[in-house]
């Protein structure tokens, strides 16, 4: 299907809301080389695929507490 062939008639408008709660997309991710306790890999592997990413969701969230508790 071409773009032009997709039918938006039923698709909300985004406010401004919709953008203020966008994620910046931070760009490619690096590869590194991590250690951690056995306990913290083996909690996240079982979650199951994925588990990478949530780890780096994790951090994420860590690293934005810290930036606004040094704006605070």
């Amino acid at each position: 299907m071409r773009d032009e062939e997709i039918d938006f008639s039923d698709s909300p408008e985004l406010g401004p809301d919709f953008f203020k709660n966008a994620i910046i997309w931070p760009g490619p991710k690096r590869q590194i080389t991590l250690r951690v306790d056995p306990d913290v890999l083996t909690f996240f592997r079982k979650h199951g695929r994925g588990y990478q990413t949530t780890m780096n969701a994790v951090l994420r969230k860590y690293m934005e507490a810290r930036m606004q508790q040094r704006k605070a």
